[in-house]
């Protein structure tokens, strides 16, 4: 049963991308109102992106509300083209989607196994939004059913998690809006217009195959052009090597400044089960955001240790690694000799400098990914087809092959 919402919290808020966002149930209001929720208004969406993109300062609180008004839109189309969704799957489908970023760490995506070394964020929110369950007495069991593809309707789940879902279309439009990279752009109504279902799946009407083309080509040049970014792929790189000397400084006894949460999870390994054995555990994650990590580096500026407060000092005044990316891997001579300029240009560092200056890896995206959950389209006739074999204009099938770029960022050394 789904109670209407009283007068005082029918509450309507005025979002820059959507426009105006109506809270509809009682649910939905205490759910924004808790303090875990509120959380998300201190973790930034795009983490670290803002030294690229000065506009891209948009929390996780930002882009849930959307996501929640989107997901609101496309269940108010589908019962208009007849299919049944109770007030009751509706509100659960709308609080999954509301609360499926809880479990995003500092800086959001940037931060992803520094913290908690063996899970996604997507486990934290689970079990974060199983915490709730608990304070709300059971009223979100139908809220985790959608969110974990175990309730009677696969479809609401796909509007959560899948290749088309709420999530994907609120952050390309809210992204593209606050770093000006127009290339994101998608037009979020009509794809949500086009929407249908055909066997308890979701599917889109075979007129809206150019707006889910062109959907499926702003991800993969938002990809590259703002999440993959070479400076943001710097920047992120001293980020995790600060916290993870930080991390070392801590456990061997140093002095070390930081708020309780961050000096827990620096002085701890934590991983997943931990959530469910120490209770303390999930209380200082949830105490912990992008404001303890950058209040920390701000101090560590100062600290005595040359590798904390070099990368500290780089961070705070935006002196960054510089990268290099290749289609192929470096040559272990090339990672080699990028180390030995680190300890040729830093004499005065310690031994193990050149583990914290020099980073390699590899980054990858394939814009359109079949194998875990395709994208159909639905004729006339009642016909389903694959997005990827029904596009005449654009050969989607070669974006369902993922490309990786290797990368090597160092320390400047002059």
């Amino acid at each position: 049963m789904v109670h209407v919402s009283s007068p005082n919290k029918r509450k309507i808020i005025n979002d820059p991308v959507h426009g105006f966002v109506t809270i509809s149930t009682d649910l939905l209001f205490d759910l924004i109102e808790h303090p875990l929720f509120q959380r998300l208004r201190r973790i930034r969406q795009l983490g670290l992106t803002s030294y690229v993109y000065p506009g891209a300062l948009h929390t996780r609180f930002h882009h849930s509300i959307g996501a929640m008004h989107l997901t609101r839109e496309a269940i108010d189309t589908l019962r208009l083209k007849g299919f049944d969704i109770s007030p009751g799957e509706s509100e659960a489908t709308l609080a999954a989607i509301l609360l499926h970023d809880l479990g995003h760490g500092p800086f959001s995506h940037a931060l992803e196994y520094a913290l908690v070394k063996d899970s996604t964020h997507e486990e934290l929110s689970l079990f974060l939004m199983k915490q709730l369950n608990d304070t709300f007495n059971g009223r979100l069991d139908l809220a985790i059913a959608i969110f974990t593809n175990t309730c009677s309707k696969p479809f609401l789940h796909q509007l959560v998690s899948g290749q088309l879902d709420m999530d994907r279309l609120d952050y390309l439009k809210r992204d593209s809006f606050y770093t000006g990279v127009a290339e994101g752009v998608i037009s979020t109504d009509r794809i949500i217009r086009m929407l249908t279902v055909s066997n308890d799946e979701l599917v889109v009407e075979a007129k809206g195959i150019y707006s889910i083309e062109k959907f499926i080509v702003a991800r993969r040049l938002m990809y590259w052009q703002v999440y993959y970014h070479k400076t943001v792929v710097a920047v992120e790189n001293m980020l995790i090597n600060l916290l993870r000397r930080a991390r070392l400084l801590a456990m061997r006894g140093d002095e070390l400044f930081g708020t309780p949460p961050l000096l827990y999870f620096l002085k701890n390994d934590i991983f997943l089960k931990d959530f469910s054995t120490l209770p303390e555990v999930a209380h200082q994650f949830a105490a912990l955001d992008d404001f303890d990590v950058y209040t920390a580096i701000k101090v560590w500026v100062h600290h005595p240790d040359f590798i904390l407060s070099t990368l500290s000092r780089g961070i705070v005044d935006r002196q960054l690694f510089k990268v290099k990316l290749s289609s192929t891997p470096f040559s272990p001579d090339e990672i080699e000799s990028a180390k030995r300029n680190i300890k040729t240009a830093f004499p005065e560092a310690p031994f193990d400098a050149a583990e914290y200056f020099v980073s390699t890896g590899t980054i990858s995206n394939n814009a359109y990914q079949p194998q875990h959950d395709k994208i159909k389209l639905i004729s006339r006739d009642g016909l389903l087809i694959d997005i990827a074999d029904s596009s005449d204009q654009l050969n989607i099938s070669v974006l369902t092959h993922a490309v990786t770029k290797y990368f090597i960022c160092s320390i400047k050394t002059a």
